[in-house]
């Protein structure tokens, strides 16, 4: 299909709420198939559709890694999560480090539910619930954190987040000057 620009910090669109789809649309599958493009482009193991401009409640996550030089290659295993939304967390509590594709080479420790129960819909527009752990219970929060403007910096200490959103907003002004 297409890769698509990735939208970077601190550009505002990051902070727009998703609408939620109504329809799972043709659009929609060529959306997800930009989305899939996009991601394995990065490289990267979710992505959320905001962060390609579209403000559509669309994640898409992969969790397989390229297996390291002479090993058998992983197979992907693409996941499409369609108005996702966590019905259910744990009250223990994971810590993982997180990076993003919006603020690229930034990554961060991250405290999160261990576990997570999540409703959506599929790209064949049925209604699933997943009961999600480790990586993909992080994955998942994280990238529908985007869909509702969050970022995974907004779970950071106040100081920490505000230096990582002056260096950005640097760095933005540096390029645009250019």
């Amino acid at each position: 299909m297409a890769i698509r620009p990735l939208v970077i910090l601190p550009d505002s669109v990051l902070r727009q709420v998703s609408a939620p789809v109504l329809s799972v649309t043709p659009e929609i599958k060529k959306l997800v198939a930009d989305m899939f493009d996009t991601m394995y482009d990065a490289p990267g193991i979710g992505l959320a559709a905001i962060q390609i401009g579209v403000p559509s409640r669309v994640v898409t996550i992969d969790l397989a890694k390229p297996a390291p030089e002479g090993e058998e290659p992983v197979p992907k295993d693409p996941q499409v999560f369609i108005n996702p939304e966590i019905v259910w967390a744990s009250d223990e509590i994971n810590t993982h480090e997180e990076g993003c594709l919006s603020i690229p080479e930034y990554y961060e420790e991250v405290d999160r539910p261990a576990s997570i129960k999540v409703r959506y819909i599929d790209i064949d527009g049925k209604n699933h619930e997943i009961a999600a752990e480790g990586i993909l219970a992080t994955c998942l929060q994280h990238e529908i954190d985007h869909l509702n403007g969050v970022l995974f910096i907004d779970h950071l200490s106040r100081l920490k987040r505000e230096r990582v959103t002056k260096r950005f907003a640097k760095v933005a002004r540096r390029e645009s000057a250019a």
